[in-house]
């Protein structure tokens, strides 16, 4: 017999690093334990509205992981320095929300080092360690730098971009064919061929706002999968609203089913039911 698990306004996974990652689904007014509904089948449907996840307003169409347009084309937060930190409008002085600015981008970040679909270079909030990791689904990482603000993260990343990723293979990561690898060995490997442009940013910026973080440990993150997917298909619930199937592992930010795969986070605002078949 089939039950209404949750209903409602979706976001992103709230997750807790232990062994292995524990997942929550937001759902309307639930927070669903999902560990326990791997080997389940599970449908879920697209029930065709979608709330702009800051100003609450029905939206026809989803930005930026579910703002509407007025949102997405006015705050800072959406900004496409978000996604390209070095080139910081705070920094240049023309930040659509000055204020947004101070809180969230002028504070410590960190540049971290991940395994994923292999080697990557990252930037984050410190305060966001170890939520990123997780949500980039990596099964490595490391803290290599901490920087002063949002803008020297990306300058940072920019010069060790040079020598390494800065993405994540979404499909060889569910696949979850990544070989381990010695991170401390990486680590090292990159700061000697970073040296001269890193000491360059110090001298600019000052030592205090460019510091190396030497005594970090290296994370193992071990996810919730009974079965990675052979090949990677993605569910759109825009083109067909329901999907359903066995869950089989969760990894990332992505429910990974016999049939296919769902990101969660693509869908952000939008209204679903989950249901236990």
């Amino acid at each position: 017999m089939s039950e209404c698990l949750a209903e409602g306004s979706v976001s992103k996974m709230k997750t807790a690093l232990t062994g292995p990652v524990e997942y929550k689904l937001p759902i309307g007014d639930e927070l669903v334990p999902l560990n326990a509904l791997i080997g389940h089948s599970l449908q879920i449907d697209n029930l065709g509205v979608i709330n702009c996840i800051h100003c609450g307003r029905v939206t026809k169409k989803s930005f930026s992981q579910g703002y509407c347009y007025p949102c997405f084309s006015s705050l800072a937060q959406c900004d496409s320095c978000i996604m390209s930190p070095e080139k910081c409008h705070f920094a240049a002085g023309t930040c659509r929300e000055p204020e947004w600015g101070e809180t969230n981008c002028m504070i410590d970040h960190v540049v971290y080092l991940a395994n994923s679909s292999g080697l990557k270079v990252g930037i984050t909030r410190g305060t966001q360690i170890p939520t990123r990791w997780v949500d980039q689904g990596a099964i490595q990482a490391v803290p290599v730098l901490r920087v002063a603000t949002r803008h020297l993260s990306g300058l940072a990343e920019v010069v060790f971009k040079e020598h390494t990723a800065d993405r994540t293979n979404w499909r060889a990561m569910l696949k979850g064919e990544v070989a381990e690898l010695d991170m401390i060995a990486e680590r090292e490997r990159l700061l000697s061929l970073c040296e001269n442009a890193l000491k360059a940013l110090q001298n600019e910026h000052g030592l205090l706002a460019v510091q190396l973080v030497a005594d970090a440990d290296v994370i193992d993150i071990e996810y919730p999968v009974v079965r990675h997917p052979q090949k990677v298909v993605s569910f759109n619930l825009d083109k067909t609203p329901s999907a359903v199937g066995t869950l089989e592992g969760i990894k990332g930010q992505y429910l990974m089913f016999d049939t296919g795969v769902i990101n969660i986070r693509k869908y952000g605002g939008y209204r679903l039911r989950l249901t236990s078949l």
